[in-house]
């Protein structure tokens, strides 16, 4: 559902970030005639994805001084005279500080904007504008606790175990497990030492903790005139250390009503906290086969090509046009989702060594898009992997008519994909791919089906 119409606003726009998240920008910036500007680091302003294209060096190897050092990213877009940027995901995509500062120097920030976000990274508020909308949350707090014995009250009716999480938090900082009462003091004041490092506020508030469940998101699209729209749900529930591993879409395990209902209150919620652009809602399946509200992520997702394989809309797209102060081009009834895709994510890292970072030169790279297949990556045979950042390597997606058809047909690409030099985590999707477990449906976010680890 590629519209394909020039964006008249946008003429050149500026890539704040790397590897395959700014390929995979550049690919629909061509498709749009925009001029991509890629900003990059000295470790990747040889890289072969930018293909000999325009680029600007925002600073050194280190993230914290390139891809992350806000100033500098945005001088780089002014001086290569774009209108327009796009923080991709990770990095500063959801840094409302960031976003201000591109607005503040008449760059259009392509995501919501700095006041939503700030909202939605305020956890407990967030929370409760989504309970106004209908969505079920995780039992726990109304708010932020007040002291340690507050959060021993809030125990006593919950019971254990149960979770304390930064209000202004994120990436696991400024959280910890209570399992037993006698260690709730303990990790109180250390999810409070670690929050107020991190994020400059100490506040937290509790969840009980569901423990495996199922994580599940909702892909939803929202243009600056009330105009909101979802495009189904991903079951991302294949995670080691709470990093995901595959995705797909539809989630198999929801019970058709279940995803009505969220599917509905999740557009109503996007919606009434004033959303504009490419958001994520995300959700854990308990036991009783509610699905419980997280939080919303504002930005587009690694796994967004799973969604874009089902619907044949192009969500880069969607993002650029709605910043652009477009209206959205197609209702939900305009939405079709069909069959079933799914994704993996294979990194340079040695997973029959614990996982351990490869970095280092692809001296053989053979990785061909089929029927149903579509790669995203940014190496080519001569890449050298930097240790400096993710080590994400390409994204295999497979579409098929049903859940088994897609499966097989991306371990068959797996195993025809031809990566020498560095240690790769194909084998351990094979292994996925192929176990019972995974195959019956039958797992959740504990444990990696198929998998040792």
């Amino acid at each position: 559902m590629l519209r394909c119409a020039p964006v008249e606003r946008f003429r050149r726009l500026f890539i704040a970030n790397r590897g395959e998240v700014a390929a995979r920008i550049a690919r629909t910036c061509d498709d749009l005639g925009i001029t991509p500007v890629f900003g990059v680091s000295e470790a990747d302003r040889d890289a072969p994805y930018l293909g000999g294209r325009e680029s600007v060096v925002v600073g050194p190897s280190r993230s914290s001084e390139s891809y992350l050092a806000r100033e500098r990213i945005v001088q780089g877009a002014i001086q290569s005279q774009c209108s327009a940027l796009h923080p991709g995901w990770g990095f500063l995509a959801e840094d409302p500080l960031f976003a201000s500062l591109c607005e503040a120097h008449g760059v259009t920030f392509i995501g919501p904007p700095a006041s939503v976000m700030q909202e939605l990274g305020r956890k407990t508020p967030a929370k409760a504008a989504m309970a106004r909308a209908g969505l079920k949350l995780i039992p726990g707090s109304r708010g932020v606790l007040r002291s340690v014995d507050h959060a021993a009250e809030l125990i006593e009716s919950l019971g254990l175990p149960v979770l304390l999480k930064a209000e202004s938090g994120g990436g696991g900082r400024g959280m910890r497990v209570v399992r037993d009462v006698a260690e709730l003091k303990e990790a109180f004041d250390s999810a409070q030492a670690e929050a107020r490092a991190a994020f400059a506020d100490d506040r937290l508030y509790l969840e009980k903790l569901i423990e495996g469940g199922r994580h599940i998101e909702i892909q939803l699209l929202a243009d600056k005139y009330g105009h909101v729209v979802h495009l189904g749900e991903r079951d991302c529930s294949v995670q080691r250390k709470h990093q995901k591993l595959i995705e797909e879409s539809p989630a198999l395990v929801l019970d058709d009503a279940e995803r009505a209902h969220t599917l509905d209150a999740a557009v109503r919620a996007t919606r009434t906290i004033g959303y504009v652009g490419a958001g994520t809602m995300e959700f854990l399946l308990d036991d009783g086969g509610a699905l419980r509200f997280m939080e919303m992520n504002a930005r587009l997702q690694v796994e967004h090509p799973v969604t874009e394989m089902r619907t044949g809309i192009d969500l880069v797209e969607a993002q650029i046009r709605v910043a652009a102060g477009e209206p959205l081009w197609f209702s939900q009834d305009d939405v079709e989702l069909r069959g079933h895709a799914i994704e993996c994510r294979i990194n340079a890292e040695d997973p029959s060594n614990a996982f351990a970072p490869s970095p280092g030169i692809i001296e053989r790279w053979e990785a061909i898009e089929t029927d149903g297949i579509r790669i995203d990556t940014h190496v080519e045979e001569g890449y050298e992997v930097p240790p400096h950042y993710d080590s994400l390597v390409c994204k295999v997606i497979a579409w098929g008519q049903d859940r088994d058809a897609a499966c097989d047909r991306l371990a068959k690409t797996l195993r025809e994909i031809r990566c020498e030099g560095i240690s790769t985590t194909i084998p351990m999707h094979l292994s996925v791919l192929a176990s019972d477990a995974f195959r019956d449906n039958r797992y959740d976010t504990g444990a990696v089906p198929g998998w040792g680890d």
